[in-house]
C-alpha cells in the first residue's frame, strides 16, 4: 500500500479514520521558511468536519502537533512529521462492513485485496479523513509559495440539484485578492447567492437520506514560466495525481477541459500578446496555464468533480461476503451529505504541494 507522492518534496500520509492519530511525513521542504501557526490551524479549521448541515457532525479539532521538522516555528530542512488525535470514534458503527461491503465504497475491493486483514472502521486508510494531513502539508506549502508571489485559491462551482451554481473563475484575470479571500472561507464562493442554493440542494438531499455531488474549480496564480516537465511529469500528470488522493474525485480537467473535443483549433488556440511589463501573456486560457506538460505563466486553473458521498441512509441493496446472497444494508454512523466544501481546502492543498514539487523538480524554488 502506497500513501507517499512527490517527486522533490515528497509526503507520506499515515493512520486511518479510527485509529489514535493521523499524520504526514513531509521531505524536501527547504530549510530556513517560518510557518505561521494561526494561519495552519485557519486551514484545518475549513476541512474540520461538523461545522453545519453540510458536514458530517463528528467532532474533530483537527489541530496537528509537529513531532520534528521545526525550530521555533522555523523549517530545519529535516523531514517534519505532524500527527492529529483522532478524539470522536465510534468504531461499532462499522463492525459489520467485513461482511456487508456498503455500495460506493471501497469495503469490497479492500476486502479481496487485503485478504480481510484492512481496518474497516470509517474506511481505514482509505478514508477522506486523511484529507486533514493533506490539508496540514499544503498548509506549510503555500505559505512557502505566497513568499514566492505564488498564490492558491478554490471555490464550490457546482453541487448537484442547486439552482444557481456559482461563477467560474476569470481564466486570464482572477484576482489574487479573490483567491486569498476564497481560501480563508468554509463553503468559499463567487458569488453568496450560489451558497445559499447550494445549501438548500445539500439539505434537501439530507432530509430525503441521501447525499449530492459536486465541482471544486481551484487557481493557481504566479506559477513561473517553465515549470514541469513534458510526457510524464507534466503539470497536469503531478497535479492530478495528487488531487485524485482525495477519496470523493473522479473526474480533473484542466482549462477548457472536456469543451475543447467540440472546438476547432481556431477557436482552442490562446492568442499570445506582449503584455505591458513585458511578459508574455495569452488573451485566453484554453490551455489551463499549461502547455507540452509546463506552465506557461498564465494562472494554472483545474476543476476537481467530486462523487456523492456513499454512506447514505436509505436502505441499499448488497452481497453477504459470507452466505454469498444479496441483502439488504442500512448504513447507521455520522456522514456528509455533501464532500465539496471540505474538499475545497483538500484540493488547494493538493494543488499546494504540487506546485512546490514542481518548482523544486525544476529547480526554480
Amino acid at each position: 500500500m502506497s500513501s507517499s507522492w512527490g517527486n522533490s518534496v515528497r509526503i507520506s500520509i499515515f493512520g486511518g479514520s479510527h485509529t489514535g492519530a493521523i499524520g504526514v511525513n513531509i521531505e524536501g521542504l527547504p530549510a530556513g521558511e517560518s510557518v505561521d501557526w494561526p494561519e495552519v490551524l485557519a486551514q484545518m479549521a475549513r476541512r474540520a468536519p461538523g461545522q453545519d448541515k453540510t458536514a458530517t457532525t463528528r467532532k474533530e479539532s483537527d489541530e496537528p502537533r509537529v513531532l520534528c521538522g521545526l525550530l521555533d516555528g522555523v523549517t530545519t530542512g529535516a523531514p517534519l512529521c505532524a500527527v492529529i488525535e483522532n478524539n470522536n470514534q465510534r468504531s461499532k458503527d462499522y463492525s459489520q462492513l467485513k461482511v456487508l461491503p456498503r455500495p460506493g465504497h471501497a469495503d469490497y475491493t479492500a476486502e479481496i485485496k487485503y485478504g480481510g486483514h484492512q481496518d474497516v472502521r470509517g474506511g481505514g486508510h482509505l478514508s477522506g479523513r486523511l484529507t486533514a494531513p493533506l490539508v496540514f502539508a499544503g498548509s506549510v506549502a503555500r505559505q512557502i509559495l505566497r513568499r514566492r508571489r505564488i498564490i492558491i485559491g478554490s471555490h464550490v462551482l457546482k453541487v448537484a440539484g442547486a439552482k444557481i451554481n456559482d461563477r467560474p473563475f476569470d481564466p486570464v484575470g482572477a484576482s489574487p485578492e479573490l483567491l486569498s479571500r476564497l481560501s480563508g472561507e468554509y463553503f468559499p464562493v463567487i458569488d453568496p447567492a450560489a451558497r445559499e442554493s447550494m445549501r438548500r440542494s445539500i439539505e434537501e438531499a439530507r432530509l430525503s437520506l441521501d447525499s449530492v455531488g459536486g465541482v471544486v474549480e481551484c487557481a493557481v496564480l504566479g506559477m513561473p514560466v517553465g515549470a514541469g516537465d513534458p510526457i510524464f511529469d507534466g503539470v497536469e500528470n503531478r497535479v492530478a495525481s495528487i488531487v485524485f488522493g482525495i477519496p470523493a474525485v473522479k473526474g480533473v480537467e484542466f482549462g477548457a477541459g472536456f469543451s475543447v473535443a467540440g472546438m476547432r483549433g481556431s477557436e482552442n488556440n490562446d492568442p499570445m500578446y506582449m503584455s505591458e511589463d513585458g511578459s508574455i501573456r495569452t488573451r485566453t486560457n484554453h490551455s489551463g496555464g499549461i502547455l507540452g506538460g509546463i506552465s506557461n505563466g498564465m494562472p494554472i486553473i483545474f476543476r476537481a468533480a467530486l462523487k456523492p458521498t456513499p454512506s447514505i441512509s436509505r436502505e441499499q441493496d448488497t452481497v453477504n461476503l459470507t452466505e454469498r446472497a444479496g441483502t439488504k444494508l442500512t448504513i447507521t454512523g455520522r456522514h456528509d451529505p455533501c464532500v465539496v466544501p471540505r474538499a475545497a481546502p483538500a484540493v488547494e492543498a493538493a494543488a499546494a504541494v504540487a506546485a512546490l514539487d514542481l518548482l523544486a523538480q525544476s529547480r526554480m524554488l
